[in-house]
């Protein structure tokens, strides 16, 4: 019998692997805003693999709670075996979720956990009920909260030939006269990924547009 997933559970199969000459220059990489347990991404991957191969997952009504106990912990690993949590259940969280999602993005914020929860889990949220996704999506973009504005230039990251090009196009233009680096480069990002689906729209768009020069050398960085 498979045993039920708890963040205890969660901590057994974490810990042993915790690795001190890891953790120093991880945590130095990402500014030394959390504490990490040494653990690298391919051997954190295999140990997720296996609790969900071993044990039995929360019930969706009780994904939030467990995923929110890992989020609280310090080490950063424990943060991106939460996110991964929460994506098994992509298919079936709603709008109404965005809240929650929202609640993770603006708690423990870096660019690593915001381009895991936006482009990954708010995207097929939002693509799942574009009408009322969208318009959370407009609000994010409004938000004071830079990486909340990261998350909504960044949810159609994947988006490909399904982008709304007007909701992308507006939420840059809302925010191109950030001086946030994350911000920039977000705007940056999008615009590349985009350009490989329509290069002669976006080529257009950044030449119209007065954009930051980080956002405009990535977003023409493979358009010839």
């Amino acid at each position: 019998m498979k045993t039920k997933w708890s963040t205890e559970l969660v901590k057994t199969y974490m810990e042993p692997h915790r690795n001190e000459e890891n953790a120093l220059p991880m945590a130095k990489y990402m500014k030394n805003n959390f504490p990490f347990l040494g653990i690298k991404t391919p051997e954190r991957r295999d140990i997720f693999r296996a609790l969900l191969k071993e044990n039995e997952l929360p019930s969706y009504e009780l994904v939030q709670k467990e995923v929110w106990e890992l989020y609280r912990l310090e080490e950063r690993e424990y943060h991106y075996v939460a996110i991964e949590l929460l994506g098994k259940y992509k298919k079936k969280l709603t709008v109404g979720d965005l809240a929650f999602c929202l609640k993770l993005i603006e708690t423990n914020s870096w660019w690593d956990s915001i381009d895991s929860i936006a482009p990954n889990i708010v995207g097929d949220i939002v693509k799942s009920s574009r009408v009322e996704g969208e318009a959370e999506m407009i609000e994010w973009a409004k938000s004071t909260n830079m990486w909340t504005n990261r998350a909504s230039i960044l949810h159609q990251l994947k988006y490909k030939k399904d982008t709304n090009e007007e909701l992308l196009f507006a939420t840059i233009e809302r925010h191109t006269v950030s001086k946030e680096f994350f911000i920039q480069k977000a705007i940056g990002w999008v615009l590349r990924e985009y350009a490989k689906t329509n290069p002669d729209v976006v080529r257009s768009f950044v030449e119209s547009t007065n954009l930051a020069p980080l956002s405009k050398r990535e977003a023409l960085k493979h358009i010839k």
